[in-house]
């Protein structure tokens, strides 16, 4: 781990709010998909064990691909995210009389 870069630390929550440590996610350059899945491991461990896992000193970088991956886990320093219904308007499309029916 000499020269890797720390992109966070996992921390799990028990289900009775007990806090316990994870791994340190680290590598030789930004974060990758292997990252992702470590976390999504976790994760998925936690909540069988009826608890969740808390994810501390985020880079940036592991943020957006954490996103970018739609992985929704609870992040220090933010409450845990509730992905938004995607609204969808209808738009009226202007029809000039010149143009051919299609």
């Amino acid at each position: 781990m000499a020269g890797d870069e720390v992109w966070g630390r996992i921390r799990v929550v028990e289900a009775g709010g007990t806090e316990r440590g994870g791994p340190v996610l680290a590598g030789g350059g930004p974060p990758d998909l292997e990252a992702v899945d470590v976390v999504a491991r976790w994760a998925l461990g936690a909540v069988r064990r009826g608890g969740r896992v808390r994810l501390v000193d985020v880079t940036p970088s592991l943020r957006s691909l954490l996103d970018l991956a739609g992985l929704v886990v609870e992040m220090e320093g933010q409450t845990e995210r509730r992905e938004q219904p995607l609204r969808v308007q209808p738009v009226q499309e202007e029809v000039d009389r010149d143009d051919r029916p299609a």
